[in-house]
């Protein structure tokens, strides 16, 4: 089975662009900087066939393509693809303290304690476990060929391990930005990276 899977991440919400902590809990709607970058990555990609569209539970996902939806591809929800969830943090602005919080589970996670997480929030190991079933029911029909999947950032960097058998205290080896797309070829036995972390698209955003 030959696939090719067009990974990118929603467009930009205001909580993103007032640096406001959004995980799987904060259903936030696209500005309208996000909904230009939408547009910007359909003007680019519109003419890409594809077979089917994957999104998270979260509408701003759905808002990042909904043009692609709007020609009639099918398009379905999994709940495997939602960001990490950031638990007690979520919906507050950055302060000194959870900066110096965040700084630190971040170096649990590059130190291999990828069980760790924030009171009501999820781990890397938990997100996999969900991604992986995502995965399952994205791989499982090779009759689409071609998929465009829109996930989130963090979420975006645990899959990328995933799919390129890095271990995930790898994750931020991945950049990304909102509406950035990551291009991955699988060719029945491995995943590859064919486009990485490409925000041409987005040149004329501002």
């Amino acid at each position: 089975m030959i696939k090719t899977l067009y990974i990118v991440r929603h467009g930009q919400t205001d909580l993103n662009k007032r640096g406001i902590i959004q995980g799987r809990g904060m259903d936030t709607d696209l500005n309208d900087e996000g909904r230009r970058q939408a547009g910007l990555f359909f003007n680019a990609y519109k003419n890409v066939p594809f077979d089917k569209i994957y999104i998270s539970e979260l509408k701003r996902t759905q808002q990042s393509v909904q043009p692609f939806i709007d020609l009639g591809i099918p398009y379905e929800k999994l709940p495997g693809l939602d960001e990490l969830g950031w638990g007690v943090h979520e919906g507050k602005p950055a302060t000194p303290e959870n900066k110096a919080e965040f700084m630190q589970i971040m170096r649990d996670w590059m130190d291999g304690k990828l069980d760790e997480k924030f009171e009501g929030g999820e781990s890397p190991n938990e997100v996999k476990a969900r991604q992986l079933e995502a995965l399952q029911v994205i791989m499982s029909h090779p009759e689409e060929k071609t998929v465009l999947i829109c996930m989130h950032g963090r979420a975006l960097r645990l899959l990328l391990c995933i799919l390129t058998n890095k271990p995930l205290t790898q994750m931020d080896s991945f950049p990304h930005q909102n509406l950035v797309l990551y291009k991955v070829a699988y060719d029945g036995k491995k995943y590859e990276i064919i486009d990485f972390n490409n925000a041409d698209h987005l040149k004329n955003a501002k």
